[in-house]
């Protein structure tokens, strides 16, 4: 579960890669003009769920990538994931041996 200062960092985080000033993610998101700028220097309130929806998706990113649990490396894991998917078991197996030990 994420706390109220790691959700409004990711928000941050979001808005950031999307390339959206606070006034323009507030508009996009249909809130007030300086909503997102309150959120992130008030750090005092959450969003409703509604409105961490619509960030969400004026952010241009989905609820599984914004919940994830590093929100910054969720493209590669995912691509990743997917080139996993084509390998046999056998395979798996053996990277995660050796992803153990780098670890």
């Amino acid at each position: 579960m994420l706390s109220r200062e790691e959700i409004i960092e990711r928000i941050g985080i979001a808005r950031h890669n999307a390339g959206l000033s606070a006034k323009a993610l507030s508009e996009l998101a249909g809130l007030n003009k300086g909503y997102i700028n309150r959120l992130e220097n008030g750090k005092d309130f959450l969003p409703s769920l509604e409105a961490l929806l619509n960030i969400i998706d004026a952010c241009g990113i989905s609820e599984e990538q914004f919940f994830y649990h590093d929100i910054n490396t969720y493209k590669q894991d995912m691509e990743l994931i997917k080139s996993m998917k084509n390998i046999s078991n056998e395979k798996k197996l053996a990277i995660a041996t050796l992803l153990r030990k780098e670890i």
